[in-house]
Order: C-alpha cells, then sequence, then structure tokens
C-alpha cells in the first residue's frame, strides 16, 4: 500500500487521539457493558445495546487510525530543502490577483487539513497548482467559481 505523506504535528494529533481510545474510552465501554449485564435480560436492555454499539465505534476508530499511522510517510516541515519550491507541509503566503488579498496556508495530508488553521489538503484543487510553485510564480487555479490566479509571495518550511 502506498504510503500517505502525514506532517509531524498531524502525527501527534493522531496517536494522542490513539491513545486517548486505547486508555480511556475503551475501558470505560467495557465497565458500561459490564454493568449493563448485571442488570438481567440484555434482549430490551437499551444501555447494554448503546453501550455495544459504542464499543462498535471505538473498535472501529482504533483500527482505522493504526491503519493510517501504519501507512503513514511523517514529513517534518523544518527538515525540508525544497529550493524555495511549493512541496508537502510547506506553508505558503500569496496574493489572490483577482482581489488582492493575502492568503497564507500549510500544505497537509487530508485528515490534518483545516482551513480555519491556515492548513489545505494535499489533494485539494489549490494545493496541486501550487506543488513546485516558487516565489514569484502565479498558480493557476480552477475552483468551482472559476479560474483563480495567486502569485506566489514566499514559501517556508517549517
Amino acid at each position: 500500500m502506498n504510503k500517505t505523506p502525514l506532517t509531524v504535528r498531524g502525527a501527534e494529533k493522531l496517536k494522542e487521539e490513539l491513545h486517548q481510545l486505547k486508555h480511556v474510552h475503551r475501558p470505560a465501554v467495557i465497565q458500561a457493558i459490564s454493568e449493563a449485564r448485571a442488570q438481567g435480560d440484555l434482549s430490551e436492555n437499551a444501555e447494554y445495546d448503546a453501550a455495544k454499539e459504542r464499543q462498535s465505534f471505538i473498535e472501529g476508530r482504533i483500527a482505522e487510525l493504526e491503519s493510517k499511522l501504519s501507512h503513514a510517510q511523517i514529513i517534518d516541515p523544518a527538515a525540508l530543502d525544497a529550493d524555495g519550491r511549493c512541496v508537502f507541509a510547506a506553508t505558503v503566503e500569496m496574493e489572490d490577483l483577482n482581489t488582492g488579498d493575502v492568503h497564507t496556508y500549510q500544505i497537509v495530508g487530508d485528515d490534518e487539513a483545516d482551513i480555519k488553521e491556515g492548513k489545505i489538503s494535499i489533494g485539494s484543487p489549490l494545493a496541486r497548482a501550487l506543488i513546485g510553485k516558487s516565489a514569484g510564480d502565479v498558480a493557476e487555479v480552477h475552483a468551482p467559481g472559476g479560474m483563480r490566479e495567486y502569485e506566489i509571495r514566499e514559501v517556508r518550511y517549517g
């Protein structure tokens, strides 16, 4: 299976969530199932059904996180030297040539993307248009609202 790029911070967040699920949520749901079983008839026990459903969700999420982490290629932006080109984990400052607005985004993996935090997915049209470009280049993005042009002002690593 192909490696999935992930920043160091993104990997840390997934590991933290995995730890919480394994060491806090899993034991709590096992306890809830045990308590519900002690109440007797399981056929009409809503608490038991809810706890089993929650357990199923937790176990599924644990498996998903373990798979993502095992297939992750962790990239430290501070260790990059891409000769000023836009690459995965780089932070890019750019100007929208249509509006003059300046935006700064970090190119991250799908699981890390959060536009409010200035993190865009490597698979997004904007990130795909930026990859390989350097400061001074213009990236053309085919957005749902039509063609957009961005001039890259600066590319930072770390």
